[in-house]
């Protein structure tokens, strides 16, 4: 069976970090994830509110490293957990235990309160603002991003693929 999900979205608050009996680092956050739809009565997206936990190392990380409204990629597996609430009624909850969470914004973004419209160009960060200049008519194409690699030749029957 196959139990796999990716889910990017904005901490709704700084991680909670905790340690079991025997030492072991747990990490609970929750994240904002808008749907990829609009609602159709109010023309709005809709927000799911997903809770997460990241055990060991991946917990740590999580904790030390990122705050509420930063963008987080979350990669796991969904998992019901049955529990008894105050009243003794029993109650599902569905959370995603992290495999790995990665950065979905950069430090700049997420100090300027969001995503700023911008794009990566190798380590540094260009704002669409500072594109090339509009020459045809109002609209400005992002300028090529700087790389590393060199072009090919165009005989490529070497190559092994």
């Amino acid at each position: 069976m196959l139990n796999h999900i990716v889910l990017m979205g904005r901490l709704t608050k700084d991680p909670e970090l905790r340690h079991t009996a025997s030492g072991v680092a747990v990490a609970s956050f929750r994240i904002a994830v808008d749907r990829d739809f609009n609602n159709r009565d109010t023309g709005e997206k809709e927000t799911d509110f997903i809770d997460v936990v990241a055990w060991r190392q991946t917990g740590e990380f999580v904790s030390k490293y990122f705050s509420k409204g930063r963008m987080a990629v979350v990669s796991g597996r969904l998992q019901m957990r049955n529990w008894t609430d105050k009243e003794g009624g029993k109650r599902t909850s569905a959370e995603v235990v992290a495999d790995n969470v990665y950065f979905g914004d950069s430090k700049r973004d997420s100090e300027g309160g969001g995503y700023a419209g911008g794009s990566y160009a190798g380590n540094s960060y260009r704002s669409n603002s500072e594109s090339a200049p509009a020459s045809n008519g109002g609209y400005a194409a992002p300028a090529a991003p700087k790389s590393d690699f060199a072009m090919l030749e165009e005989d490529d029957s070497e190559l092994p693929f």
